[in-house]
C-alpha cells in the first residue's frame, strides 16, 4: 500500500473465553499508527467487562457460530471502507469465513483454530476442549473457565499466581455451542458450519500467525491449514513466533507480533478501486444452523 493511500480501518475479532478487552494492546497500538480500530464483542458479550460476563453468562447460552459471524459481517458491510480483519483463536476461524464471503482487504488469523476439513488435532488442543466436550448435555450452556484450566490454556508462560491475575482481568465463560459446532465441522469440508473454499481465487490475502508453545491452537494446526489453502491461487502465508503462548496478543513482546501482523496486511492488502468498498453488496447468507 502506498504511503499516500488512506489507511484502512481494522476490525478485531476476539476468541472463545475472551472479550474485546483482550485486544486492548493491539487496538491502541494500531490507533496510534492512524487506523480506526473497531473491536466488537460476540453476541451476548458485546461491550461487557469480563467480570460482568462471569457474574451473568446467560446471554452466551446457545449462541451459534453463524450468529457470531453474521454479526461481524453486518458490522463490516456497514463500514465506509473495506477493513483489515484480524481474529484470534476461534476469531481466527471466523475471519477466514468472513474473507471467504468476499469481505476485507486483508486478513490475519492469530493462532487460529482450523476451519472445516482440517483434521489435525494435537493432544494439547483436545485437552483444552475436554472440560466442555466431555458433557454433550451442556452444549447450550455457558460453562465457566476454571483458573487451573486457564493456566494451561492461556497462562502456560506464567506462574500460577500471575495466571490467576490474568484470569481475573480477562477470562469469561465458554460459549459451549461454538465449541461443539467447531469440532463437529472438522470432518465436513463441504457442509460444516466453519467451511471455507480453500481454492477461492479472489479471497483477500491471509496471514496465519502461530505461537510456538500455544496449547490451544499450536503451530501444527496452522501448518495443516496452510496446506489446504495451497490448493488455490490466493496469497496465504504462515509465520511462527518462538516462545509465544495462546496469550500472544498480550504476552510480553506482543508489540513485535502486532507490528508484523499490521505491516504484512498493509503490504499485501488488495487494492480497492476509487469510490468502492471491496465488499459485495449482497446481504450475508441466512443462518443454516439448527436452533
Amino acid at each position: 500500500m502506498s504511503e499516500n493511500a488512506t489507511l484502512p480501518p481494522i476490525v478485531l475479532v476476539h476468541g472463545l473465553w475472551m472479550t474485546p478487552s483482550s485486544w486492548d494492546t493491539w487496538a491502541e497500538r494500531f490507533r496510534a499508527r492512524g487506523h480506526e480500530v473497531i473491536v466488537p464483542g460476540w453476541p451476548g458479550i458485546d461491550d461487557r467487562e469480563p467480570a460482568d460476563v462471569r457474574r451473568d453468562p446467560s446471554a452466551l447460552e446457545n449462541v451459534s457460530i453463524t450468529e457470531i459471524v453474521d454479526s461481524y459481517d453486518r458490522i463490516i458491510r456497514a463500514l465506509p471502507e473495506a477493513p483489515i480483519i484480524m481474529g484470534h483463536s476461534f476469531g481466527g476461524i471466523f475471519i477466514q469465513m468472513l474473507l471467504d464471503r468476499g469481505l476485507g482487504v486483508a486478513g490475519v488469523g492469530v493462532e487460529p483454530g482450523q476451519p472445516a476439513g482440517v483434521l489435525t488435532l494435537p493432544f494439547s488442543t483436545l485437552r483444552t476442549g475436554l472440560p466442555i466436550l466431555a458433557n454433550p448435555f451442556g452444549k447450550a450452556k455457558a460453562s465457566p473457565l476454571s483458573k487451573a484450566h486457564f493456566h494451561y490454556t492461556f497462562g502456560n508462560d506464567l506462574s500460577r499466581a500471575d495466571s490467576d491475575l490474568e484470569w481475573e482481568a480477562s477470562a469469561v465463560n465458554s460459549v459451549n455451542r461454538v465449541f461443539f459446532e467447531g469440532v463437529l465441522s472438522l470432518p465436513q469440508p463441504k457442509s460444516g458450519i466453519t467451511r471455507v473454499d480453500f481454492a477461492k481465487a479472489d479471497r483477500a490475502p491471509l496471514l496465519l500467525i502461530s505461537g510456538e508453545i500455544d496449547h490451544v491452537a499450536p503451530p501444527a494446526i496452522q501448518r495443516a491449514t496452510l496446506q489446504h489453502y495451497e490448493a488455490g491461487p490466493a496469497l496465504v502465508e504462515q509465520i511462527e513466533f518462538p516462545g509465544r503462548t495462546h496469550r500472544i496478543v498480550s504476552q510480553e513482546g506482543w508489540e513485535e507480533v502486532a507490528d508484523y501482523a499490521l505491516d504484512w496486511a498493509l503490504e499485501h492488502a488488495r487494492p480497492v478501486p476509487d469510490g468502492a468498498t471491496a465488499e459485495p453488496a449482497a446481504a450475508p447468507p441466512e443462518s443454516t444452523t439448527a436452533p
